[in-house]
C-alpha cells in the first residue's frame, strides 16, 4: 500500500514553485487542473487539485481551507535544511527546537496554510 495525499487548491503556480524551489521536491506529473509532485529521492508523493473541475466528481471539489493540516518531513540533517531555508528567506513559522523526547525540528508554511514540520527523529532507547 502506498499513500500519496492529496490538497485541493487553487494555488497550483505557487505550490509547485514552492515545493520544488523550497524543498526540492520534482514533478512527477502535471496538467492544467492536477500536480503531482514527488520528494527528493522520490520515496514518497504530495497532490493538488484545482477546485470545482468538471473532471472530478463532487467529493473532490471544494478547495482546502488552510487549517488543521499539517506535514511531517524527516530530514537526515535538520540544522543544515534550517540554515539554507534561512538564507533563502523562507519564513520560519517555529525556531529549530530540541524536544524532551529527542527530536529535533522546524516549521514552516506552504502557500495553502499547511503547516509543515521538518524533523530529524532521534532514536528512542527501551
Amino acid at each position: 500500500m502506498k499513500l500519496n495525499a492529496g490538497i485541493v487548491t487553487s494555488k497550483l503556480a505557487e505550490t509547485k514553485a514552492f515545493y520544488t524551489q523550497t524543498l526540492g521536491f520534482g514533478v512527477t506529473f502535471e496538467n492544467e487542473f492536477y500536480l503531482l509532485l514527488h520528494t527528493p529521492g522520490g520515496a514518497s508523493e504530495l497532490s493538488f487539485l484545482l477546485p470545482e473541475h468538471p473532471s472530478q466528481q463532487p467529493l473532490f471539489h471544494n478547495a482546502f481551507q488552510g487549517q488543521g493540516m499539517y506535514l511531517t518531513i524527516e530530514v537526515d540533517d535538520v540544522d543544515k535544511l534550517y540554515k539554507e531555508l534561512q538564507n533563502k528567506g523562507v519564513p520560519i513559522k517555529i525556531d529549530i527546537r530540541d524536544e524532551p523526547w529527542g527530536d529535533r525540528h522546524f516549521a514552516i508554511q506552504d502557500p495553502n496554510g499547511i503547516g509543515i514540520d521538518l524533523v530529524k527523529y532521534s532514536p528512542q532507547g527501551k
